[in-house]
């Protein structure tokens, strides 16, 4: 395997480029010398992104195929899906078994299934949900900022007290842990513009109150302390005054919702117990709830994620039904509760709600067709025990998504994938570049937004030329 494919040369290769930034004190003068030359109408003021971390596999889920129930003997190549499929609220569009409440609410959306992901060589998750998060494969010269920051940062908060970008769900204690911190972050843009982060939505309060025992004058003082840290702190050896400012406004914001009544948006157990218990799945349930509430709090950019960790959760290299059919029992009805809840309060209008994945998945091919790439997955010709039954390999030729709200189509499907393996994209594709600029165009913000940085202009989509895909807006 080539070093820049592997784990450990995509983890040095990224801290190298953080290191370049904060090491150019100079250019980083320059960095804010925005260039939006033009002004969008927004149909939307708050995003939601539901992460299916892990590749999440479309024909088990939003765009299934040809049934094929388990029988010892069966042969691989002939399981497309192993999952019946059942009507949604879109006349003639199917799911798959155990998304019906999803289901059930797709007259309010548009599904995605000509998704394609960047051909990058060996598939390593950490990169492609670098590349989905950001638009830009790794490595960069710089760190790119995720999409959330760039939301931050054009647009700020929609109310001063709550962070502009919350990040739900995903811990770095795992498997990959600093490969995906890479991408939560907010790049050049400057700390006051990264993710306010909580791992555990079941305990959420507990990141915006002080350690357990200390009294709010000692943290008050502790606060006073960290600010003079800052400004004493060897980071004006690498980094700008900007960055030093940054990092100090963001610590204001922390202690600004400490001290806010806002706050209480963090605790669920504010929330009535018939309406906590349909949320209440597992984490990622819950990080839909918090969403909601955050989303009537002002947030400005919420991302939700089922949390990547190797070979958990959508990460299915063996067992795929009997995981699929539990994650599933995860998302199915807390998002569709989500849905409702947005458009029962009047707030799915202005509300963006994307759910993605980094790629998708198949059962024998690993890559695309014409391009595939070294196999990870033992997959056997013949299937002689149900573990091997499902979609094992990384698939990135035809990929599901959702999106609901802010000027997106309801009842709407765009493209298409072949109904024989592989099941690979045909109508319509669409990349990350068109995906970013759709959620960019429906907030309002230019596609040549950019800063320049090194003397160089960095766009929110590579050289500026990501479009808009206006087929899925009203």
């Amino acid at each position: 395997m080539k070093n820049e494919w592997s784990r450990r040369g995509f983890l040095k290769n990224t801290s190298g480029a953080m290191l370049a930034t904060m090491a150019a004190g100079a250019p980083l003068t320059q960095l804010f010398s925005s260039c939006n030359s033009r002004k969008i109408k927004s149909t939307a003021d708050t995003v939601i992104l539901l992460w299916m971390a892990g590749g999440m596999p479309h024909t088990e889920t939003f765009d299934p195929k040809a049934y094929m129930p388990f029988s010892t003997g069966m042969e691989s190549n002939s399981v497309l899906s192993t999952f019946k499929s059942l009507p949604t609220a879109i006349d003639g569009v199917h799911f798959s078994e155990g998304l019906q409440s999803i289901g059930k609410i797709m007259d309010r959306g548009t599904v995605i299934r000509s998704y394609k992901a960047a051909d990058m060589g060996f598939i390593l998750h950490s990169r492609h949900q670098y590349h989905w998060h950001t638009c830009y494969q790794p490595p960069q010269s710089v760190m790119a900022p995720h999409i959330g920051a760039w939301i931050a940062k054009e647009l700020g908060p929609l109310n001063p007290v709550i962070p502009a970008f919350i990040d739900i769900g995903q811990r770095f204690t795992l498997g990959e842990g600093e490969e995906l911190k890479a991408f939560h972050t907010a790049g050049f843009l400057g700390n006051e513009y990264g993710p306010f982060l909580i791992a555990d939505p079941s305990s959420g309060l507990e990141s915006v109150r002080p350690p357990a025992g200390m009294s709010a004058q000692r943290f008050e003082r502790r606060n006073q302390l960290y600010e003079e840290l800052i400004k004493k702190s060897p980071l004006g050896e690498y980094g700008s005054d900007y960055q030093k400012e940054s990092l100090k406004r963001s610590m204001e914001q922390a202690y600004m919702l400490l001290r806010s009544p806002e706050a209480e948006a963090f605790d669920l157990s504010r929330e009535p117990k018939e309406v906590y218990d349909v949320y209440n799945t597992g984490r990622f349930g819950l990080g839909c709830l918090m969403a909601r509430r955050l989303t009537e709090k002002g947030a400005r950019f919420i991302s939700v994620t089922t949390e990547y960790e190797p070979f958990k959760g959508w990460d299915t290299h063996d067992n795929g039904h009997t995981r699929i059919t539990d994650m599933k029992k995860q998302i199915d009805g807390p998002i569709a509760q989500l849905i409702k809840d947005l458009e029962r309060t009047g707030r799915l209008d202005r509300t963006i709600v994307i759910l993605a994945s980094e790629f998708s998945r198949d059962m024998m091919v690993e890559g695309r067709p014409g391009k595939k790439v070294q196999e990870q997955v033992n997959q056997p010709d013949i299937i002689k025990d149900i573990k091997f039954y499902g979609m094992h390999r990384h698939f990135t030729d035809g990929c599901s998504m959702l999106m609901f709200g802010g000027g997106i189509k309801k009842g709407y499907v765009h493209g298409k994938t072949a109904d024989e393996r592989p099941c690979k994209t045909v109508e319509k594709p669409i990349i990350i570049d068109q995906v970013h600029q759709s959620i960019y165009h429906a907030l309002g913000i230019a596609d040549d937004t950019h800063y320049v940085i090194e003397k160089r202009p960095f766009y929110t989509t590579p050289d500026g030329l990501g479009k808009a895909e206006k087929d899925l807006f009203i």
